[in-house]
């Protein structure tokens, strides 16, 4: 039980809770009469005070007590709610002895209070809430972590409540609760999905929702997780990504669609990767990737100003400047300026087997081609891409859904954005061709082993809906979580997951 391991302290709490419930007074009451934010009650009585009202500004507030000070017949306190602090002020001569005494003898820091009373300014000019009444809203049974101040130097530094890792993401009620730069974060990220939506609706874009379990995964290179319906006796799979089903709805005439949502990818945590996540990807008819790279730049600069008030940011110990135009670097350009290897000399996985062992770089045995190129590319290139950088160019065959370039068939239309040496976004010219996509899956089919991710697998009925005709089309991904890490400055994926994934506690 939750009480069998209280502490001495907690107990303590645990009495006072219990002391109110015995003198008729309920600790957890069912509504509550707040009618003001604490801000917008101290912007009301600037406004008030600015008027020359005389009429006294009577307000109900509500929060988390943060302080508490207790001075004889006088007890000042500060409460919290989400848009800040606010000072409350008890003085027997409003609130009479009995509920002074409730308030120190019953009341700790944690607890939510609500309170009715006038607002004032006090002598030293802090706006407050002269409390007339008030009572529990919620008594706090734990105890949470408070910070810490030490001078140094002459000066107060303050330490944070609550800094360990494993304990912030695995109690990130507490973590929200006692770091409000971590409250800040989520603000932001919040602001961030609002200004991707506000882009893509004012260009016409239509939001929709595509199936998370689907009876066939594709659409990324990634394995998926599966589960099992017992109703329709088949084995189904959480989505790995949206595209197929995003294409469908080009087929059939919705020319402008997106979706944000979850996606799940049965693979490894790192700070730059979590199995469940959250994506945005759109597709736009009568598009290529060119088109493609010109929104995607505008786009994110355009959510950097309005949700930061800024296009500079600060990202892995890089100052990034996200003003369009950014910069653009073709892979094989890019291979043979950093690498002195042009891709074009080794047209055999084979050939190029003997490139990556002269530089010691680790490849499995039978990898095909394009991966070996991608791995060229991991050690050349993404590590000097830290101003907003379009790679582009890809090898067709890591990118099954991707258009081939006219003049070179061995190449296909797609770019990743890379930001900080991380890869962003992906986006592709859209194969609409029904023959060459079940080619494409064909190939792959024989060229993967069962177990590897690039192996996407066959999808009849998405060949299907592209035989019954797919305008040309740019198609865009983006990963939510990665863009508000950029954003924030952040060095970790879990820094912007509420709740990310963790081992079982032990």
């Amino acid at each position: 039980m939750l009480t069998e391991d209280f502490s001495e302290l907690e107990n303590l709490r645990l009495e006072k809770m219990l002391q109110l419930r015995q003198n008729g007074i309920e600790p957890y009451p069912t509504r509550s009469y707040k009618n003001s934010s604490n801000a917008d009650a101290i912007k009301a009585f600037e406004a008030h005070e600015a008027a020359g009202e005389a009429e006294a500004l009577k307000l109900t507030l509500a929060g988390r007590l943060r302080a508490i000070r207790h001075m004889g017949k006088l007890s000042f306190a500060h409460i919290e709610d989400r848009t800040g602090k606010i000072q409350l002020f008890m003085r027997i001569n409003e609130v009479g002895q009995d509920k002074l005494d409730e308030f120190v003898r019953y009341f700790d820091l944690g607890d939510f209070i609500e309170a009715t009373g006038t607002m004032v300014r006090t002598k030293r000019g802090e706006v407050t809430l002269q409390v007339e009444d008030f009572r529990m809203l919620s008594k706090a049974l734990y105890q949470l972590p408070a910070a810490k101040d030490e001078v140094v130097d002459g000066e107060i530094v303050r330490h944070a409540a609550l800094t360990d890792p494993e304990t912030r993401y695995r109690q990130r009620y507490v973590d929200l609760a006692v770091n409000p730069e971590v409250r800040e974060i989520f603000r932001i990220r919040a602001e961030v999905v609002r200004g991707l939506r506000k882009f893509l609706d004012s260009r016409g874009f239509l939001e929709v929702e595509t199936p998370i379990l689907q009876p066939i995964y594709g659409g990324a290179a990634a394995k998926p997780f599966t589960t099992y319906h017992n109703q329709l006796h088949q084995e189904l799979f959480l989505r790995v990504s949206f595209e197929l089903y995003l294409k469908r709805l080009l087929v059939g005439g919705l020319d402008r669609v997106y979706e944000i949502g979850r996606d799940f990818r049965n693979e490894g945590v790192s700070f730059k990767h979590n199995p469940e996540f959250t994506q945005l990807e759109f597709y736009m008819a009568y598009a290529d990737y060119n088109t493609i790279m010109d929104m995607t730049e505008q786009m994110i600069s355009e959510v950097a100003q309005e949700v930061l008030g800024t296009m500079i940011v600060n990202f892995n110990g890089h100052e990034i400047d996200l003003t369009p135009p950014w910069n653009r670097l073709q892979i094989r350009q890019g291979l043979i300026d950093h690498a002195g290897i042009d891709i074009q000399d080794y047209p055999t996985a084979a050939d190029l087997e003997e490139v990556l062992k002269a530089r010691q770089i680790s490849f499995k045995p039978g990898t095909p081609r394009g991966k070996l190129i991608n791995l060229l590319m991991d050690t050349y290139l993404e590590p000097i891409l830290i101003q907003p950088t379009f790679l582009y160019d890809y090898p067709r065959d890591i990118s099954p859904l991707a258009k081939a370039k006219p003049e070179d068939p061995s190449t296909v239309e797609r770019f990743e954005g890379y930001i900080g040496g991380m890869e962003l976004c992906n986006a592709f010219t859209e194969l609409n061709d029904p023959l060459d996509q079940e080619k494409r899956f064909l190939e792959l089919g024989r060229a993967y082993a069962e177990d590897d991710e690039e192996r996407n697998p066959m999808d009849e009925d998405f060949l299907r809906a592209l035989a019954y005709g797919m305008p040309p089309a740019g198609g865009f991904g983006i990963g939510v979580d990665r863009l508000v890490m950029m954003l924030t400055g952040q060095h970790s994926l879990r820094e912007v997951i509420l709740f990310p994934p963790l081992r079982e506690e032990e």
